[in-house]
């Protein structure tokens, strides 16, 4: 048995030959190979850190301080801020219920929100993973689901805490950025691109896109992302408008737009990276899969 390896774009290829007994000669192989390509882990991180990034600017705005993408479960995680939050929808939500405006809202996932009419205790002066830092963390989840946050959104003490699952805290926590904006919050810029897709389905008519990054078009780096496949034919990326594309085989019409330097596609009520979409639907990019072509 003779194994030849040798690769042709993102595929590798093994060519077999093989003595059978009964047969006049060798049998030949090829075994093609489509390897999962290991960007997808290094864009399951980008997808998480846009989001984080945004949400980091948006508290820094919000309660002026010195918060970012590197220190974000750092600031949160004694629970002060996230109690004092959770205070301040409150707070907007009684300015609106006595002006009389405060109607049945509804968020991407939570189709009916009552906001709890109590404040959220919680003990200023804590340590990080201190018993009290817990309790406050504890008291805000109590909240969140006294809210109406769903459990798929929800996250545990220690999600936070230990960092057990990012991607809960900061779907959560997005989450009720879009419950503070409904109420006349600041809202993080994704929330604010949410609201600016709802705007243009609603009238059929683009409004002016937020802008958050000079550097390219989005156009150049759709395609930019796009042309990173290297197989013949290209998993299709159609513009069909200004921040509308249809892509895969069933021409699935998505809203796309640059986040900084990330670029992020509208996937459901929520957002992803084009990248990390890409390499969960992108053949050319995901699973593994095997083909024989026999008797060569």
């Amino acid at each position: 048995e003779n194994v030849i390896l040798f690769s042709i774009g993102n595929c590798v290829c093994a060519w077999i030959t093989m003595e059978s007994p009964g047969t006049t000669g060798p049998s030949n192989t090829l075994l093609v190979l489509q390897l999962k390509s290991l960007v997808a882990y290094k864009s399951n991180d980008e997808y998480l850190y846009a989001m984080k990034e945004d949400l980091a600017e948006w508290f820094m705005c919000l309660y002026q301080l010195d918060i970012t993408v590197d220190n974000f479960f750092e600031i949160l995680e004694t629970g002060v801020i996230l109690c004092e939050h959770a205070n301040k929808v409150k707070g907007y939500a009684d300015e609106q219920r006595q002006l009389g405006r405060l109607a049945v809202i509804q968020s991407n996932f939570v189709r009916r929100l009552e906001i709890p009419l109590y404040e959220v205790p919680y003990r200023k002066e804590v340590k990080p993973q201190t018993f009290h830092a817990r309790d406050n963390i504890s008291n805000f989840i109590t909240w969140t689901k006294d809210l109406g946050i769903p459990d798929v959104l929800s996250f545990e003490t220690d999600d936070l805490v230990l960092r057990k699952n990012e991607k809960s805290v900061v779907l959560c926590l997005l989450e009720i950025a879009r419950i503070g904006a409904k109420l006349g919050m600041l809202a993080p810029t994704l929330v604010q691109m949410e609201e600016e897709i709802d705007a243009e389905i609603e009238s059929g008519e683009p409004p002016p896109q937020i802008i958050t990054c000079d550097i390219k078009s989005l156009d150049e780096m759709v395609k930019w992302l796009a042309g990173r496949c290297t197989c013949p034919v290209q998993f299709p990326i159609v513009k069909v408008g200004e921040g509308k594309y249809k892509i895969g085989d069933s021409q699935t019409l998505v809203f796309v737009r640059i986040l900084r330097n990330h670029v992020m596609i509208r996937v459901g009520g929520g957002w992803d990276t084009l990248e990390h979409y890409l390499d969960k639907h992108d053949p050319c990019r995901c699973g593994f899969s095997g083909e024989n072509f026999c008797g060569l």
